[in-house]
């Protein structure tokens, strides 16, 4: 039986080396590991080692791995048909739209389905562009929105470096961080005036009249899970409103459940004019994504055609797999659940493990969508590792992830922070056990404090 395990792990290893070009990654310098199968909040190697993922893979799978439910209603669509070009109606595109739009804040009753996030921001771009007449887009340096073109020029984040120059018309502005605030604020109700003022000079300075769209994530995700202080979503709104700039929330991350509401922008009350999403949707069982269109944006294109498609635009597995979904999350209670773990368990866990290291800075974050912040030294908030560490310098985050590795949790790592970002399914028991391996590899963020 173990030849049997080791020849097949080999074989799996030999294929990807030899075939599989891999995102993001330098090829002759990584070695994946193959994984088996999952189920729930685990996943499997060839080894039969078991890792709890507090990662979610790609903060996706909302719904954990294989539910059931899902997997069977795709089973069910595939045998009545499994694909059909976006100009024909199609019943499960249809209701899958109809439902994402009745949980939509009121006011967006149309959605254009892409095939992830990324397009989902290309696509959302082109339709604020074309209804103001405008070319600029502004979004936050600390962002990431996708790796298409002009979805990586919005993106803030150093992944943008390398793909410049790409795309026109993008400005970069700060949003934001009380923790580490760019605007040198001493309260997050300071900081939300001093941030509003900044992004309202920005605007005046770059012209109104040449900018289409202010582009934010709700809760800004890969680089901080950094929650909007009280009132920032709603001043923005508001700069909209005065200079006539279409709102656009990016959901990709935040949205299905992952803060504990069905958009992370519920928390605030705050309606903008286009929502994109994917991830949760589905929990990535097929590519899905989309954007939630407001009517008022909708009928600029009613007699004149939107210039965009795609060929699985609203493919009817990936739609037949989000209507599941959806009916999953309201039947299980899901959504609440993820409410209920962060109020009473991640939030007061957490909350315990920055009292008990020196390393940890700070924690935040909203349902199952929580960051630990790492540092060497609490009073100057000094990073555990430089911005956009690499090589030597990120050692000290490496050996904090290899602590979690071994212990049987997968973490999600970005920069100087840990990310507590497992299914929204997860048992309250599940997060424990993780929460208390994230407490032991904590101490080696302590071994590298120096205050």
């Amino acid at each position: 039986m173990r030849s049997t395990i080791v020849s097949s792990e080999s074989q799996v290893r030999a294929d990807d080396r030899a075939h599989v070009f891999h995102s993001w990654s330098a090829q002759g310098l990584i070695d994946p590991l193959p994984i088996e199968r999952a189920l729930g909040s685990h996943f499997w190697d060839y080894q039969g080692r078991r890792y709890l993922d507090f990662s979610s893979q790609l903060v996706n799978i909302n719904i954990g791995h294989q539910h059931p439910r899902l997997v069977a209603a795709i089973q069910e669509q595939a045998a009545k048909l499994c694909t059909i070009q976006p100009a024909f109606a199609n019943d499960k595109r249809g209701e899958a739209a109809r439902m994402i739009a009745e949980i939509a804040p009121d006011g967006l009753n149309k959605v254009f389905f892409t095939n992830g996030g990324a397009e989902a921001n290309e696509n959302a771009i082109r339709m604020a562009r074309l209804h103001t007449g405008r070319h600029k887009v502004l979004s936050t340096y600390r962002s990431y929105h996708g790796s298409t073109a002009t979805a990586i020029t919005a993106t803030g984040d150093p992944r943008r470096w390398p793909n410049e120059p790409v795309a026109i018309g993008v400005v970069h502005f700060w949003g934001p961080y009380p923790y580490r605030s760019p605007f040198h604020s001493d309260s997050p109700e300071q900081e939300t005036r001093r941030a509003l003022a900044h992004l309202r000079d920005t605007v005046v300075f770059e012209g109104p009249a040449t900018i289409a769209a202010i582009l934010i994530e709700t809760v800004v995700g890969t680089n901080g899970i950094l929650v909007p202080p009280p009132g920032y979503l709603a001043g923005v709104r508001e700069i909209c409103d005065e200079f006539g700039i279409v709102f656009i929330a990016d959901e990709v991350m935040a949205g299905f459940g992952r803060c504990g509401e069905w958009f992370a922008i519920d928390h605030w009350g705050v309606t903008p004019d286009l929502i994109t999403f994917a991830k949760g949707v589905n929990s990535g069982y097929l590519p899905l994504g989309g954007v939630v269109i407001a009517d008022e944006i909708a009928e600029t294109f009613r007699e004149r055609p939107f210039p965009g498609g795609l060929t699985y635009s609203g493919h009817p597995l990936a739609c037949a797999s989000a209507v599941a979904s959806m009916q999953i999350f309201k039947e299980e209670g899901i959504v609440e659940h993820a409410r209920a773990l962060g109020e009473d368990v991640i939030g007061p866990e957490l909350a315990i493990l920055a009292e008990k290291h020196p390393s940890v800075g700070e924690v935040r974050g909203l349902g199952v969508f929580w960051a630990i912040e790492l540092v060497t030294d609490r009073e100057a908030r000094t990073p555990l590792v430089p911005f956009n560490a690499a090589g030597p310098a990120a050692a000290p985050m490496n050996a904090v992830a290899a602590a979690c590795k071994e212990r049987g949790l997968w973490p999600f790592v970005h920069f100087n922070r840990l990310h507590v970002v497992p299914p929204c399914t997860i048992t309250e028991a599940e997060l424990r056990e993780g929460l208390a391996i994230l407490d032991e590899a904590l101490t080696v963020a302590d071994g590298f404090y120096t205050a």
